[in-house]
Order: structure tokens, then sequence, then C-alpha cells
């Protein structure tokens, strides 16, 4: 449907005042984009569901979370991590993205538009419209991943209307950051739209010395090649450079984790370690309807991520404080996925019952190169008491790298979503998947393979209790790519079998009036591998992790919105080898996380909108045994947002002080490998930031 020529102009003026909002592109039909003149919202109207389509999160049986672009640009969000916080079930600091416990594949579990890429690397949230979350295992629709859930980021889409944002912000200590929104339609009948995001931050971060620079430059071109079918192509390159920020500390065997030291202060970092990450991404995706029933969505994307990291580690070696700084060219540096997608998707009706039929495709090529020469190269000796700035000592090139591993997957998947009546329903999918593992010395030669081949299933029993409220159960069983065998072990380097993970999962959603609640119950099982008294590394535990999730997102009344969340989560261990672990709880995971983020809009003051963020994340076991806890932590963000006009263009002033009470803590506790390579593993742990002041002007030049 055509709007008139008011609402597209109320498009083009993202942010101008809570009386004007843009629909989420790339959510929308073929006939063009669907415009309301109501606040800005963080209430998700459609979320990417990979083969079943863009779905509303009501009608879909799972636990869905997402941030949109109105909340990322009003938070002054900076990349995806950030994003992640604001989603309890989710962590993504300093780590793979992880839901409910449980850590995410480097390449199985994260997608740009359903297409796969990798979580390794940093990426900006300024190119994407919004951030979707899909908690637990779902690969019955997408194929063999880790029960981490499944991470989908959404590429800006060209706007029917106009659109020329400029932003110019500030972060503490002085660093500057310039980035502009620019997109529109042209040609006969606005065939052809574009979306261009270009971005530059480059300045001193909260340690003296340190330095952040992020460079963006994205293009998307849109064409409409008939009625209902549509081109979509984008064009992604993203440098990211750190320097001087905390490094990451490690724990030696039998050390405590102590209390959280000062981030800001000299030391702990080194000015000459770093991140520098480019990423590239190419990609291109064609929508087409046959006509109101049957519709096919294909794509291809192709990535390059270059990760020359040199962040240094220090490993604490005693209850004092003193450590070890080491720095290490990684194990993997260079990442290249091509991914692919293709999806039919029809309705069939038969007698009483109405059938969403789904026919797909989906899977990628990944190959990693590491460099001829790894492994740490020790830097010096400090304590906690006196950190000391070392000399930059001779590092490992990255220059030279060789192919170490090449993965091949590829899963065809087929579904129903069978309706009986107003009420009930059931979605039974199942995916048939192909996996293919080669790993390769530095001379070339296979140093271990596998192929393997199984079938993902998922079950699900709808009930609408009413239009906007509904209950499910969901069952679903689903493959993961194994792991490697770490060095030092007796079959070092060699891939695992795929392990086959399993959850139920029962939950309730409605809408009420301006809000959105959720509720999940769930219970997820996992192979948990790990180093045995013979020095093997494989399958023999399993990890149980049941939680509780709870969301609540929208607005009360006109003057109060809302986006919170808590997670309650039981995550342990068990068939350890060793009494003294097993049955205990997972190491560097809180048993209570939520986050609430409020804003008032003053009624007294036009335009001015007040915000508070808390996030909260209980104590965690420091170590298998759960001999000791790490403390939790509670951070708060206070900031506000003023709307006007100026010149008559829309201008929004946002200010915003994060960690207003400069709280010390470890923002994350993690194990030293992903599955704990062994089963009494120690930890690792990153700072969080100190209290930090962001500022910005958003202008609308339309």
């Amino acid at each position: 449907m055509r709007h008139s020529w008011r609402y597209q102009v109320m498009l083009a003026c993202l942010g101008a005042g809570p009386a004007l909002a843009q629909q989420t592109p790339g959510k929308t039909d073929l006939e063009g984009y669907t415009v309301e003149a109501t606040q800005p919202s963080y209430r998700i109207e459609t979320v990417g569901m990979g083969p079943l389509g863009d779905r509303s999160p009501i009608d879909v049986p799972y636990s869905v979370q997402a941030v949109n672009n109105d909340l990322a640009r009003n938070q002054q969000l900076q990349s995806v991590r950030e994003a992640l916080r604001l989603l309890p079930s989710v962590q993504g600091e300093n780590i793979r993205p992880q839901t409910r416990g449980l850590q995410a594949g480097v390449v199985q579990n994260t997608r740009i538009d359903g297409l796969n890429i990798a979580a390794t690397t940093d990426y900006p949230i300024e190119q994407f419209e919004q951030i979707e979350v899909l908690n637990g295992l779902a690969g019955a629709l997408y194929g063999p991943a880790s029960p981490a859930g499944t991470f989908n980021y959404i590429f800006k889409r060209p706007t029917d209307a106009p659109l020329r944002e400029f932003d110019l912000r500030y972060n503490s200590r002085g660093s500057g950051l310039a980035h502009a929104d620019v997109g529109g339609r042209f040609g006969t009948d606005d065939r052809f739209g574009y979306r261009v995001n270009v971005l530059d931050q480059n300045g001193p971060g909260y340690v003296d010395g340190s330095r952040l620079a992020r460079r963006l430059g994205t293009v998307g071109f849109d064409a409409r090649l008939g009625e209902h079918t549509v081109l979509e192509n984008d064009a992604s390159y993203y440098h990211y450079t750190s320097r001087g920020f905390p490094g990451t500390f490690a724990l030696g065997r039998g050390v405590v984790l102590p209390s959280a030291p000062d981030p800001e202060r000299v030391g702990y970092g080194q000015t000459w370690g770093g991140d520098d990450n480019i990423t590239r991404i190419v990609s291109s995706r064609l929508r087409t309807a046959f006509n109101d029933r049957w519709s096919l969505r294909a794509g291809v994307l192709r990535e390059s991520n270059d990760r020359r990291s040199t962040v240094p580690t220090n490993t604490l070696t005693n209850d004092a404080g003193a450590y070890t700084t080491t720095a290490a060219t990684t194990t993997y540096s260079y990442d290249m996925i091509v991914s692919n997608m293709v999806a039919l998707n029809g309705r069939v009706d038969t007698g009483p019952l109405t059938h969403d039929i789904l026919i797909a495709n989906n899977g990628f090529y990944w190959t990693r190169y590491t460099p001829y020469t790894t492994g740490p190269v020790t830097v010096g000796r400090a304590s906690l008491g006196a950190p000391v700035a070392f000399a930059k000592p001779r590092l490992p090139s990255f220059a030279r790298r060789f192919r170490s591993m090449n993965t091949k997957q590829q899963s065809v998947s087929i579904g129903d979503t069978i309706g009986f009546g107003e009420r009930w329903s059931a979605l039974v999918a199942a995916s048939d998947s192909w996996l293919h593992v080669r790993n390769y010395n530095r001379t070339g030669a296979t140093t271990s393979s596998y192929d393997a081949h199984g079938i993902s299933p998922t079950g699900s029993l709808m009930f609408r209790l009413a239009r906007d409220q509904m209950v499910y159960a969901t069952y679903g069983d689903s493959l993961q790519q194994g792991d490697v065998a770490p060095a030092g072990t007796v079959n070092a380097n060699e891939s695992l079998k795929p392990y086959r993970s399993k959850q139920w999962e029962a939950g309730y959603k409605a809408r009420v009036a301006s809000i959105d609640l959720g509720a999940a119950l769930y219970r997820i099982e996992r192979p948990y591998a790990f180093i045995g008294a013979d020095n093997v590394f494989s399958q023999r535990g399993r990890q149980v992790n049941r939680g509780i999730e709870l969301t609540a997102n929208g607005d009360i009344g006109r003057d109060v919105t809302v986006f919170s969340g808590v997670s309650l989560l039981d995550p342990r261990l068990y068939r350890t080898g060793s009494t003294t672990t097993s049955g205990k709880q997972i190491l560097g995971l809180s048993r209570v996380v939520y986050n609430a983020l409020l804003e008032y809009r003053l009624p007294w003051v036009a335009g001015l909108t007040l915000t508070l963020d808390v996030n909260h994340a209980g104590k965690r076991a420091g170590d298998y045994p759960n001999t000791y806890v790490v403390k939790g932590y509670t951070v708060a963000d206070v900031g506000g947002r003023y709307q006007t006009r100026m010149g008559g263009r829309p201008v929004t002033f946002r200010l915003a002080v994060d960690n207003v009470a400069d709280r010390r803590y470890w923002a994350n506790v993690t194990p030293a490998g992903q599955n704990g390579y062994n089963a009494a593993g120690s930890a690792t742990a990153t700072l969080g930031a100190p209290r930090t002041v962001r500022a910005s002007v958003q202008v609308d030049l339309l």
C-alpha cells in the first residue's frame, strides 16, 4: 500500500521526535515499506526465522529477542557486542556470542540476513537495522550448530523516502566519531534503491596511551526486477583497531581470581598490543513471490575476516597478584566463508487443515589460515599492584599463513506448520545435513578429517489463548561440528565426531496493550569434551543447562518505555570423571542476570527523554570444583536525549554516562577453552570499562 507524501517525509525524519519513526527496513513485503506515524518503539514487529521467513515473534514457538536501530541509536551503541548486553540470556563480551550459558561456534551460529558469517570479530552496529537472537537450539531450521542460539544481523536497506542522516559523537578522553546514513530510490517508478553508511572514528581510549579506530563503508543496492521480485545487494568494509586496553587475565593452576583492579591503570594492557581486524563482506539475495501463496528466497555471501591480534594475556601465578604477560599470534588469524541459502515457502489447504510448507537448503564453505609461526612470546613479569608497560617484543609475523582447516556444511530442511483451526497449530521440521572437515599442517598434509551425516528434527505444539496470546512447547535435537583436540594431547589436532544436543522448551507470549511479554522454561543437554587421565581429548561428560527467561518490552502509557528481561540459569556438568567437579556449576556463569532499560519522556519539556539502564550479573563459579566464587556486578548507565528542530531540520542531542558509579568488575569469566579442556580447567577474565561519557548530535538534512 502506498502512503501519502506526509508519511514519506516522516520516514526520512528518523529520530526527529517521539511522533516520527521508520519501519524496520528489511522487514517488508515486495510492494514497499510500511510506515506508521508513531513514537519510536523498541518492540519488534518481525524477526527473520531462516527458512520459515519473516515472522512476528508471537507467532514462533521459540524465545526470540532483538535490538532494533531505534534502540541502538538512542543508547549510542557502537558494536553488536554492546547490543547483546541488553539481552540477559546472551553473553557477547570478548567471547563468541552465547545464549543460555552455551558458547557459539565460529561460523555455525552467526548470520547476516540468514547467511553464515564468522563470530570471532567485531561488527559495527551502524550498518545493521536489527540484531536478532533466537535463544537455544534450532538445528532443524539452520543445520548443525552449537545449542548456543542463532544470531542474525539485518543489513540496513534502501528507504522509499530520501534519507540524509548525519551524526557526530564524542566519547570520554576526546575520541570523536562521524557517521553518515544516506538512502533513497531512483529510476522509473523508483525501481532502484540505495543505502550508504560511512563511519570514521579515531581517538584515545580510557587508558593513557590507548587508542580506538573504526572505519566503515557499506553500500546497499536494490533493484525491483518485477512487481513481486527484488534483488538485494550489499558490500561492506570494516577496519577495527584497538591498542593499549587491558588484556585478558588468565589463571595459573590453583590461583584464585582476585577482585577486579582499576581498568584505567597503565600496564594491564600494552600500547603495542591489541586488535587489528579487517572484515570484508559481499552478499546478494533474491526475493520473489509467485502468487499470494508461494514465494522464493535465495542468497549468497562471501566474507573474509583478517584478525591480526596481539592482545596481551596476563597470567596470574599466585594469589598475591603476580602475573606473567605474554603475547601471541593467534592460531587461526584469517577466515574465509562463502555461505548460501535458498528457501521455498508456500501454503496448502487440506480440508479443515492449513499447511505452511518450507523446503530449504543452506550451508557454507569455510577455510581457516594460520601463521607459520605461532605461540606465546613472554613479554615480562609484574603484579597487579605494580603493573608495567613493557617494550614491544619481537612478535611472530602475520604476513605468511597456511591453510590449516577446511569445513563444508550443507543442510536440506523441510517443514510444515499445520493449523488446526483458530487456536491450535503444530510445527514439524527437520534438516538433513552433511559435514566435511579437513585439518592440515604447514606442509599441506592432511592431519585429520571426517565426513558425517545426520538429521536434526524439531517439533512444536502451539495454542492461542487469545489473538495476542500464545503458549507453546518445543523439542529439538541437533547436530554440531565436533571440537579439535588441543596441543599437548595424544590426539592433538584431531577433529572429534559431531555432537548431538537436545532441548525442551515451554513458553508463553503475549502482546498486552503496548507491552510485549514473554516467558520461557528450558532444558538443554549436550556432550562435553575434555582431556582425561589418559591425555586423550574426547567426549566424556554431559552438560545440562536449565533455566527461565522473562521479558517485557514496550510502552507504559504515553511517557514510559521499558526494555527489560531476566535470565535464571542452572548450568551443571555431569560424568566428569571426578567427584570434585561432577554435578557442579559451570565455571563463569551467573545464575541470575537481568537488564532493565527505562525511558521517561518528560511531559512538561517537549522532546526531552531521560534514560536509566541497569545491568546485573550475579556471582559466578571461579572454577569447576566450585571452591570459590567471583563477585557479580551491577552497573548503571544514565542519560537523556533532546529532540528539536533547528533551521527547520530535525536535530537530536544525546548524552549518556555509562557505569555512572565507576564500578570495577570482571565483565566476563570464561573457561580457558570452549569445552574446558580438562574437567578442572582454569578461567580467563576481562575487565569491565570504567565510567565513560558519550555525547552525540544527529541531524537530518531533509
